[in-house]
């Protein structure tokens, strides 16, 4: 799976998600909301169909790249990003607004 393959859609308000869609159906998304030097990661879901390819793992991967990218903090309220930062704290410690 390619990373440009997710796209992150934002609304006027700082919400939205990182996105996967393939014709027109959403196959993965990592909801979340920016708010200042802030990003607030709320829910991680991939399909049934997608399940076990490691497409989480990209979303965060690519959430994390963007929060480097725009100097973001990351508040992790979704279990599976709050459970990839306490696992690889080293990993994410420039990103985690703990």
């Amino acid at each position: 799976m390619n990373q440009d393959k997710f796209k992150l859609q934002l609304d006027e308000n700082g919400e939205g998600a990182f996105v996967l869609e393939e014709n027109g159906a959403r196959d993965a998304e990592m909801v979340v909301s920016i708010n200042g030097s802030t990003m607030t990661v709320h829910h991680t879901e991939v399909s049934e169909r997608l399940r076990g390819k490691g497409v989480a793992g990209e979303l965060l991967n690519t959430m994390v790249q963007y929060a480097r990218d725009h100097n973001l903090k990351v508040v992790p309220r979704c279990a599976f990003v709050h459970t990839a930062f306490q696992r690889h704290p080293d990993q994410y410690e420039d990103v985690w607004k703990r």
